[in-house]
């Protein structure tokens, strides 16, 4: 094992600068300049792809290619560059090793940590002329709206077939399995009219969802499969009965076919839901349903026994420590590279309270997640992965 020397106060000057930078999704073009701004002269070519036309970014997704100075293949380095609300005008506060926001807004450690942290490797590699393979490093835009920069990302750009996200909190884990998940939306049609004059006239779109919704299950389905509902609208005034409602939700799983099964569960729910009332009240063609359905991301699955797992397990054993292969219930832009043949691990930086006021990160993870990085690229670099 290589003894690496991580430089703390400037990892956390790097963080503390990028957090400062507003880049809520969409917005990401001047975090991009920033880290651009930032990168040592390791950097081989620097591609900004055509990702941010589809996805309304003011910038397309950052690709970095490093050559190796070992004979070794391609290793992806992955964060992404965008925040969520309220994560404009960021205050970053530093008290007693951890960083918080002022309280009125996100810190944006969800994703800004990471990129401190491949900031900071890069710089130590350069510095110390540390043996490493070709990296393709992929800063992506618009992940929290969808993983949408990773999935209009220029795949052409990249050379690795596996790499790592820095995108989690558990810093003593490997993400190497997410769900797929499905989003929906429904839209339930009734009939207006006045709720006062003529209520008998009018069929509640209300009444129909919320019957719908209630023979649903929610929440965990089993400990593989969740669903959720999470927006349900119907506009207009108190005295008009609501012809429209539209609900947006979405099921996740590990497993394919429980996510098909719950899916279509949902639809045949809604479907029965207002063809039972046209037969009760002898309606022909009100209530009925509309549906939306889209696949947000697919599965990421990498057996524990490939080497992108394997060799980050050896790399945490050289510096003393366990790293646990875990399952998330969350996505993130590995889903996407996997389902592009990329095997791509997801290793944790120390974020808490990730998308509240109450997000904070210690500087202490933040060099560990540094040191382990550092290891594994020296690990690839010694022939120890694909």
């Amino acid at each position: 094992m290589i003894k690496y020397f991580v430089d703390a106060a400037r990892l956390a000057e790097t963080f503390r600068t990028l957090v400062s930078i507003d880049s809520v999704s969409r917005h990401e073009g001047r975090i991009c300049r920033a880290i651009l701004s930032m990168m040592p002269p390791i950097i081989e070519k620097t591609f900004i792809d055509g990702a941010g036309e589809p996805t309304g970014s003011d910038t397309g997704n950052l690709i970095l290619k490093i050559k190796g100075n070992r004979d070794a293949v391609p290793m992806m380095l992955n964060a992404h560059m965008d925040t969520v609300e309220p994560g404009v005008g960021v205050k970053p506060r530093y008290a007693d090793g951890v960083f918080t926001s002022s309280g009125d807004t996100v810190l944006g450690a969800d994703d800004k940590s990471a990129i401190a942290i491949i900031i900071e490797v890069l710089r130590v590699i350069h510095e110390r002329n540390l043996p490493h393979g070709p990296i393709d490093v992929v800063f992506t835009i618009c992940e929290e709206i969808g993983l949408l920069g990773a999935k209009h990302l220029d795949f052409g750009l990249v050379d690795a077939t596996f790499g790592y996200a820095l995108d989690t909190y558990d810093t003593k884990g490997i993400v190497t399995r997410a769900p797929a998940a499905n989003r929906f939306e429904i839209r339930v049609h009734g009939r207006s009219a006045h709720a006062g004059a003529d209520p008998e006239k009018g069929i509640s779109a209300v009444w129909v969802a919320s019957k719908a919704v209630a023979g649903l299950r929610l929440g965990r389905i089993d400990e593989e499969t969740t669903c959720n509902i999470g927006e349900m609208e119907a506009k207009g005034a108190t005295n008009i009965v609501p012809a429209l409602v539209r609900l947006r939700g979405e099921v996740r799983s590990h497993d394919e076919g429980k996510l098909d099964a719950v899916t279509r569960r949902i639809m045949e729910t809604f479907g029965d839901t207002a063809a039972e009332y046209r037969r009760i009240h002898h309606e022909n063609d009100s209530p009925y349903i509309e549906v939306d359905l889209e696949q947000d991301f697919p599965l990421n699955r990498i057996p524990e026994t490939h080497p992108v797992v394997t060799t980050a397990r050896r790399a945490a054993a050289n510096l003393g420590r366990d790293l646990t292969p875990k399952m998330s219930g969350g996505g993130s832009d590995a889903n996407i590279f996997f389902s592009k043949g990329i095997m791509t691990g997801v290793l944790g930086t120390g974020m808490k309270d990730v998308h509240t006021v109450r997000e904070s990160i210690r500087l202490d993870d933040m060099v560990d997640a540094a040191t382990l990085l550092l290891e594994i690229i020296a690990v690839h670099a010694d022939g120890g992965s694909p």
